[in-house]
């Protein structure tokens, strides 16, 4: 009989070792896409291996890449943020307004460090994440627009904070206290950019805290089916609050980064940044319907949209067929990540029925 038993299972034992074979190759298709393109563009720009391009690579994706990690966590909710480049920009703009106009107090100006510029940056743009998590989780307002009125509001806060002029000049003079602003995005530390140190520290944070902390379980529980996350204890709105907190945290982060690389402060910074972070996302094998994703994959696709970027720059493909081929990836993405999602459904009992949990 165990015989007989065996015999008969063995076609499903096959075919369940077909489709987690197919599983796993889509569950790691931005490696794979990673791993060609690199291929790709080392074969037709000789240069593209060299360590010069690799440094100023590395700088690009780690913008993408900061603000793709903070994205994660409002994408694990089942919720999305467009505020996140705008936020960029304004956080730019009040660190260049602080560094160039300094604080009144009292009726004295007061020029104040690049230490303190830095802490009120990043407290406006909490003040930013914190409004979107309340529209979201307590007004009940659809993540999209909610998040698209915060784009237009702090893209109009950074205008205004100058008129629609630049904040130049933001390295400062050795008298002056606002000394050092231009370190955060152009100093090295063991010939590695400083801001990938600072995306390589974002990302160890927030893989830690997705894994292994219950703050991070509780993300991937109200993406997979926040009614059951209620009923089982869970504080949904919380954790909606404080992931679109995190992310605007980051774009903060990305601002200052940007401002200090350029010694200066731009209001139209951080334009069209959402869609480059929401890009990688989806290239990482973050699902947009929540619950599904991880750090790592959004950090690779980054990596994706960097290496994509940079290699066609070098090989002279016109801009405009940058932004047609860019399209045309995410779009592919999307389409992979819901073929993944299908076929989980669909091969389901059979993996389970194949696993050897199943027959012990």
């Amino acid at each position: 009989m165990n015989t007989i038993a065996q015999t008969l299972s063995r076609p499903d034992r096959l075919a369940g070792s077909s489709a987690r074979a197919i599983l796993i190759l889509l569950r790691a298709r931005a490696f794979l896409v990673l791993f060609l393109l690199l291929l790709f563009f080392s074969w037709m720009a000789p240069a593209f291996l060299t360590a010069n391009n690799f440094s100023i690579l590395a700088k690009h994706v780690a913008i993408s890449a900061i603000l793709a990690i903070g994205m994660t966590f409002v994408v694990l909710t089942g919720g999305i943020d467009l505020s996140v480049g705008s936020v960029a920009g304004l956080g730019g703009m009040i660190a260049g307004y602080i560094l160039t106009q300094g604080i009144s107090i009292g009726g004295t100006k007061h020029l104040p460090s690049v230490f303190v510029a830095v802490l009120v940056t990043f407290a406006f743009c909490l003040l930013i994440g914190a409004l979107n998590g309340w529209l979201v989780a307590r007004v009940g307002v659809a993540p999209f627009i909610a998040t698209l009125g915060t784009l237009y509001i702090a893209r109009g806060a950074a205008l205004l904070l100058s008129n629609g002029k630049t904040f130049p000049n933001l390295a400062g003079v050795p008298n002056e206290p606002r000394t050092g602003f231009s370190t955060i995005g152009q100093s090295f530390f063991l010939h590695v950019p400083t801001p990938v140190w600072i995306m390589a520290a974002v990302f160890a944070f927030a893989a830690f805290v997705a894994a292994k902390t219950p703050f991070g379980r509780h993300v991937y529980a109200v993406g997979g089916n926040e009614r059951a996350a209620r009923l089982a204890g869970i504080r949904a709105p919380r954790v909606k609050v404080l992931s679109y907190i995190f992310s605007s945290l980051c774009a903060a982060c990305v601002g200052l980064i940007i401002a200090s690389q350029l010694e200066a402060a731009h209001p139209a910074t951080g334009e069209t940044f959402e869609l480059n972070a929401i890009a990688a996302v989806v290239l990482g094998g973050t699902s947009l319907m929540g619950g599904r994703g991880s750090v790592l994959g959004s950090l690779i696709g980054a990596f994706v949209i960097g290496v994509l970027a940079d290699g066609l720059v070098m090989l002279g493909v016109s801009e405009f067929w940058q932004m047609v081929i860019k399209g045309l990836v995410i779009v592919l993405a999307v389409a992979v990540d819901q073929l993944q999602s299908r076929l989980q459904t669909k091969f389901l009992p059979l993996l389970l029925r194949s696993s050897p949990q199943a027959g012990a």
